[in-house]
């Protein structure tokens, strides 16, 4: 009999670290709107003017950027180090 319980389960593991992705992903998606939203809306109006459209795209194209290139050196640093623990934490 295997006593190790429910944490052994392959289904609620992938349930869980599914369920994390999504978290992680909303707090980037929070973070993303925080940060481009501060830069570039001077003042909220009725519509975006096209400079302002401008900021948005290229904010979130950068934040994006940013964001990958740190993941992959992170996971660059955990692979010469000879493992790869997932972590992401503010």
């Amino acid at each position: 009999m295997d006593n190790q319980g429910v944490t052994t389960d392959p289904q609620l593991q992938q349930f869980i670290e599914i369920e994390s992705q999504k978290q992680r992903f909303q707090q980037l998606v929070h973070q993303m709107t925080e940060v481009c939203w501060e830069k570039c809306m001077d003042k909220p109006g009725p519509k975006l003017d096209s400079r302002t459209e401008v900021c948005f795209v290229n904010c979130v194209e950068r934040f994006i950027d940013t964001s990958q290139f740190i993941l992959n050196r992170l996971e660059q640093t955990q692979r010469s180090r000879g493992t790869f623990t997932e972590t992401m934490t503010d």
